[in-house]
């Protein structure tokens, strides 16, 4: 079976540059669309938790929708958030956003390189004592840093700042598509909603992560590429090198 058309489930990134090599070398198209949305929680939805975040002296953001939700969640919820509260970022363009809530003290926020064990390295014996509220979305497990905060003692709690909307894909034709590709279990998620009754046949399927491929197992479906790997770190990477090996 030959690939011709490829739904990926993302908006289209700024740079197609990659994309249009693989057009060019395979005669492929693909294109772009959302499975799902990012919204805040309600602050109906967050009490539910019964998290009270000035409880915490510290916070743990990993994206950008989840720092924009805790603050307006906090307003709405007449939480103010203390100067002497502390932020520990997975990466410094996520500790870079922050200055659209907050003044950018280095004394109080920290950043790490992308991975857990960064951020765990950033806290060390200085903030062990803090009290952490880890910020996460409803599809995140965050298991490789609760992992990582419970083996070194730490007192966290998680909580839940954003949620994740399945869009309406009716107009969409997946069997049109030869291969479609995943990033989220939210896009699972929104497959499954949309499409209750799907059989993948003969489509492709690409998983973009590790934390999307408990869901696709779990959904029945069938992994044909897995990406990011050494020899294929980004998704049309990774395309390129599965069609090169048809």
């Amino acid at each position: 079976m030959s690939i011709k058309k490829i739904l990926v489930s993302q908006n289209a990134p700024r740079v197609l540059t990659q994309y249009e090599a693989v057009t060019e070398k395979f005669g492929v198209t693909f294109e772009f669309r959302p499975f799902f949305k990012i919204e805040p929680l309600t602050s109906r939805e967050f009490r539910a938790q019964r998290i009270n975040v000035l409880d915490y002296t510290a916070i743990v953001f990993s994206s950008r929708h989840v720092i924009d939700a805790f603050f307006s969640l906090a307003e709405e919820l007449r939480a103010k958030i203390p100067e002497t509260m502390k932020y520990f970022c997975t990466t410094e363009a996520v500790a870079m956003y922050l200055q659209k809530h907050i003044v950018y003290r280095k004394r109080k926020i920290f950043y790490g390189t992308g991975t857990p064990e960064s951020v765990v390295a950033l806290i060390g014996p200085k903030h062990k004592g803090e009290k952490f509220l880890i910020a996460m979305s409803d599809t995140s497990t965050g298991d490789a840093l609760t992992s990582q905060f419970s083996a070194h003692g730490l007192d966290y709690t998680t909580g839940v700042f954003v949620k994740s909307v399945s869009q309406d894909l009716k107009d969409v034709k997946l069997q049109d598509y030869d291969m479609i590709v995943f990033y989220n279990p939210a896009d699972v998620k929104s497959l499954q909603e949309n499409f209750p009754d799907f059989q993948q046949g003969d489509i492709r399927m690409v998983s973009y992560g590790k934390s999307i491929v408990k869901a696709m197992e779990e959904a029945g479906l069938r992994i044909d590429v897995k990406a990011p790997s050494p020899e294929a770190p980004s998704v049309a990477s990774a395309i390129e090198q599965y069609l090169g090996s048809l």
